[in-house]
């Protein structure tokens, strides 16, 4: 298996460089993603190691016809992940194969946009389960051949994230992961063409730090 990951890794690390550096241009951030990318794929099971080898050999298997999608609020469909994992006999009947889980990760509480104000990506949502209920799930549902997709966030955090905390702590490395600027010269650069995503409740795309003097993309982005 490890040749499996090293042949598709080298297939994809001229672009996945190229992009990453055209975002943070830092040699040793992108050092560090992949070491992260290689540790992550070998604490894959080897049920989805094949499963891995079986979505390289069709790639485009998420075209197919007879696949039928469901996107769903854990909370609102089935209170938590055990929930949907009840309702699984109920899906199959509404021949859904492919579910598609909103924000469900860890989020401040009175402030979690919806879910999309990430302060944890190790952890489930406490309502919601945990980690563990969500392998549990994902399990399930390939053994009933439904696919399972997350709506992940990853191009911003929470300002109660980890890094976002060391980052107003001053740990130069975490605010090299965020856009800070003294000034509103780049902001207001930002401003002419970044559409708002809640003008009325939080307009601007940036939050003024009275203790930092700065402003930072809000919310916030690495």
């Amino acid at each position: 298996m490890r040749n499996v990951f090293e042949r598709q890794f080298a297939a994809h690390f001229d672009e996945l460089k190229w992009l990453y550096m055209e975002l943070y241009d830092n040699e040793e951030l992108f050092r560090e993603l992949c070491e992260s990318l290689r540790a992550f794929y070998h604490e894959r099971s080897g049920e989805l190691k094949e499963r891995d080898l079986l979505r390289e050999s069709e790639p485009d298997w998420y075209r197919s016809p007879d696949m039928l999608g469901m996107m769903l609020y854990v909370d609102s469909f089935a209170d938590n992940l055990r929930g949907v994992e009840q309702r699984l006999d109920y899906l199959e009947r509404c021949r859904v194969n492919y579910i598609h889980l909103m924000p469900f990760l860890d989020t401040p509480k009175g402030a979690s946009d919806g879910g999309y104000a990430v302060a944890d990506f190790r952890k489930v949502r406490e309502d919601l389960g945990t980690m563990e209920d969500l392998e549990h799930l994902t399990g399930q549902c390939h053994g009933r051949g439904m696919n399972v997709c997350m709506d992940f966030v990853m191009n911003h955090t929470s300002e109660q994230h980890e890094w976002a905390k060391r980052a107003r702590a001053g740990e130069q490395e975490y605010r090299d992961r965020y856009f800070f600027y003294p000034d509103r010269i780049i902001p207001d650069q930002y401003e002419r063409t970044v559409p708002q995503v809640f003008p009325t409740a939080a307009p601007g795309n940036f939050t003024w730090l009275e203790e930092e003097q700065t402003w930072v993309m809000t919310t916030f982005y690495p």
